[in-house]
Parts: C-alpha cells; sequence; structure tokens
C-alpha cells in the first residue's frame, strides 16, 4: 500500500506542535511545579538550579516540530520534489530525473485536501503538469496540458487536433523503434515519441474538455497513460507545475548524474 506522505506530514506537524504547545503552556509549569523547582532567589545563579528532565515525547516533539512545520510550508505551498518512475514522458523526461515542482503557479492549496485558498494562475496550454491521478486521488502524475476548459481535442492517425486546428510538428529523427517529432503549442515547443509501426488504436478519439478541467497527454505518445483513457483532470487534483530536472538517479546500482539539470519545456 502506497504511503500517503503529505498526510503523514500534516499528521506529524500537527501532534507534535499540540505536543510542544501543551508543554509550553500548561506541562512545564506543572512539571516544575511538582519537583519543587522555584524561581531563584536574589543574587543566586539561576544556572545552579537544574531542571527536571523533559519526557522524551516532549523533547522530541520541540526538536522535530520547526523543521516539519518548515518542510509542510515549504513542499505544500512553494516547491516539491519528485522522481520520474516511468518513460511516459520521453523525450522531455527520462525515468530517475529528478524534479522540481513549483506548488504556487497555479495557486496556493491546502495540504491533503487540494483546495485552492489563493488564486494565482491556472495551467497553460503546453505546460508539464503534475497532478493526481482522478481514478484514485492520491498517486501523482505527471502529463503535458493539452486541453483547456472548453477545448475540442481530437487525436486521429497519431495527428492532434485543438479547436479543429491540427498541431504544428515537425520531423526530426528516426530512432528505431521510435520516430522524434517537434511540435508545438503556442510558444511551447517540445519534442515528442512515436512509435514505429505501431497504429494508435485505442488512443484515437474525440474529446469535449469541461469547465474546470484539463486534457492532458503525455510525450511519449504511444506509450502513455493519459487523459485518452481515463478522461479529464479536474482543477482540485492539480499538484503543480513541473519546472526544472536537478538530479538524475535512475537506480540504486547506478551513480547520481547532473548531466541533466535544467529547464523543462
Amino acid at each position: 500500500m502506497d504511503i500517503d506522505f503529505p498526510l503523514v506530514l500534516v499528521v506529524l506537524t500537527f501532534v507534535t506542535g499540540v505536543i510542544w504547545l501543551a508543554d509550553k503552556l500548561l506541562l512545564k509549569k506543572r512539571r516544575l511545579a511538582s519537583a519543587g523547582h522555584q524561581a531563584p532567589a536574589e543574587g543566586v545563579d539561576s544556572e545552579e538550579q537544574i531542571e527536571p528532565k523533559e519526557p522524551w515525547l516532549i523533547e522530541m516533539s520541540r526538536s522535530f516540530f520547526p523543521v516539519l512545520a518548515i518542510v509542510l510550508v515549504l513542499r505544500s505551498f512553494l516547491v516539491e520534489p519528485f522522481q520520474i518512475p516511468s518513460g511516459s514522458m520521453l523525450p522531455t523526461l527520462e525515468v530517475g530525473d529528478f524534479i522540481l515542482v513549483n506548488k504556487y503557479a497555479y495557486g496556493l492549496r491546502l495540504p491533503v485536501a487540494g483546495t485552492k485558498i489563493v488564486d494565482i494562475g491556472d495551467p497553460e496550454r503546453g505546460d508539464v503538469m503534475v497532478f493526481r491521478y482522478p481514478e484514485d486521488g492520491t498517486t501523482n502524475y505527471i502529463k503535458r496540458v493539452i486541453g483547456l476548459p472548453g477545448d475540442s481535442i481530437r487525436y486521429r492517425n497519431k495527428q492532434l487536433f485543438i479547436n479543429d486546428e491540427p498541431v504544428p510538428r515537425d520531423f526530426v529523427a528516426r530512432l528505431p523503434p521510435m520516430e522524434r517529432w517537434r511540435e508545438e503549442m503556442g510558444d511551447v515547443v517540445h519534442d515528442i515519441y512515436l512509435t514505429m509501426g505501431r497504429v494508435s488504436g485505442a488512443g484515437e478519439g474525440e474529446w469535449k474538455v469541461p469547465e474546470g478541467h484539463y486534457f492532458v497527454m503525455g510525450d511519449n505518445r504511444d506509450s502513455s497513460n493519459d487523459s485518452r483513457f481515463w478522461g479529464t483532470v479536474p482543477d482540485s487534483m492539480v499538484v503543480g507545475k513541473a519546472f526544472g530536472i536537478w538530479m538524475h538517479w535512475k537506480s540504486l546500482t547506478s551513480l547520481p548524474s547532473f548531466d541533466r539539470v535544467g529547464g523543462i519545456e
């Protein structure tokens, strides 16, 4: 079973914070009183009086609460790291890429619940977006935003159409068993993979993007489980915008590499 790390982080931060606050306001005074500890008399060095030892739970909470709180704020509202587990976004992202995701680009959201509390911006066509898989609401997916609310999307013979207009693309190279093409979505230019000899089949169709939803696809078009198969992504499932690769580490048997450090197009 996958561990819901955001939920665990929120719970740990809350529990350690409550324990720390309770000790600060109440428990410490009781502990000192029960040990007969009083304020030092005038002229007596306070260091000569030894305070009773803190219980381990209070000591741990006092130490960990500030760290957990900072981590919670950073990963909930600013930047969160992710690792790419599959090849669905090749050639843009490779298996083992460690990426950074901007958590505030699409508005500030409550951790775990995902409810938007401050509206800063919305996903734009061509963005590489991290979101929670609509089928289970917990697994993080990463795909490219293709369709915005109200758009009509069509995919036929491996050609993408948005609002009945074919998305411009140019052939780059044949890398058997793949073909590499360069696709343009407004100001966003990115490369995609198409598998040679494979018919689109179940990936073909036409879709209308509902309000408050986004249509997403992987850059590795013939090897991506995306909106063509399970539908659109509701805004409540959006996590953030991927903006950079900071490390590549394919497996524990290999060494980390920084050759791919850079931005994501």
